[in-house]
């Protein structure tokens, strides 16, 4: 399987998998987030290779990852998996109270093996249904 590792990145090193694994039609801005600069950003790597790459955006106690994107020849293979898995264990060890994406529709059942469950909230964008998710950590 060789070696993978999880490091943080520069906001930079995610625009290239989040433009091919999301939106590749679009111009390479159309991934880029004006909050890019204030997030932290984590890329899953095997050997050298950055294959899995995903944004948090920590507010008031509560954290949203946003552009969590795997290479497609390395999807269903755990590794977007074991990305979030880390994100999930960062967010209890900072003590964080809520943790939320915004989830294209179809992908809902992915976050929901994570605790994670639907609210109310709808919308649509580039053509695609989102819903979204969250998972309440703490109530306090």
């Amino acid at each position: 399987m060789g070696q993978i590792f999880i490091k943080k990145i520069s906001c930079q090193d995610t625009w290239d998998l989040r433009h091919q694994v999301m939106w590749p039609e679009k111009d390479v801005e159309y991934v880029i987030l004006d909050q890019d600069p204030i997030g932290i950003h984590y890329g899953l790597f095997h050997e050298d290779a950055l294959i899995s790459v995903i944004s948090l955006f920590v507010e008031g106690g509560e954290m949203q990852f946003r552009k969590f994107a795997t290479d497609a020849h390395y999807q269903g293979k755990g590794h977007g998996t074991h990305l979030l898995s880390f994100v999930m264990d960062k967010a209890e060890e900072e003590d964080i109270r809520r943790i939320w994406c915004n989830a294209r529709k179809d992908k809902a059942f992915f976050y929901a093996r994570f605790g994670m469950r639907e609210t109310p909230h709808q919308f649509e964008k580039g053509g695609l249904e989102y819903v979204i998710m969250e998972k309440v950590i703490s109530e306090s």
